[in-house]
């Protein structure tokens, strides 16, 4: 959602945007805790270019509120279809 509302202020419409979340999930002291989360974006909109998508992309990530709630290490692969 984070990068739809970017998308948006810089005047791109996605035509799709899929992502995944691989997880683990691993044993701790008290339990269980997720300890990583790797993100699998592929993304087709029409007038991006590699550079903005890859910014926005990025700051989308940074800024997502559901991610700094979860206070883990996630990380991104973000790959725009070519038009």
């Amino acid at each position: 959602m984070a990068l739809s509302l970017l998308l948006g202020e810089a005047q791109l419409k996605a035509e799709h945007l899929e992502t995944k979340a691989e997880v683990t999930l691993d044993k701790v002291a008290d339990g269980f805790a997720i300890t990583a989360i790797h993100l699998i974006l592929t993304a087709k909109i029409p007038g991006a270019d590699r550079a903005k998508f890859e910014e926005l992309a990025a700051k989308a990530k940074a800024g997502c509120p559901v991610s700094k709630l979860l206070n883990t290490r996630i990380t991104l692969d973000a790959t725009l279809d070519p038009e």
